[in-house]
């Protein structure tokens, strides 16, 4: 599997807690604050809970 870098580009605020949790567990803390992870079946599956909050790009 590849890697894929993660990047918040809109804030939290108004966003349930369960999509605040998911942020949370993907280890994105702040605005514009990116991580690198396994592209893996669950942490796709996260960032597609997520998508109207971040940025996706492949490594």
């Amino acid at each position: 599997m590849g890697k894929i870098k993660i990047t918040q580009i809109k804030s939290t605020n108004r966003s349930c807690k369960r999509q605040v949790a998911t942020m949370q567990a993907l280890g994105i803390r702040k605005m514009n604050h990116s991580v690198e992870l396994e592209a893996t079946p669950q942490i796709l599956g996260m960032v597609e809970k997520v998508n109207h909050l971040v940025k996706i790009e492949e490594l």
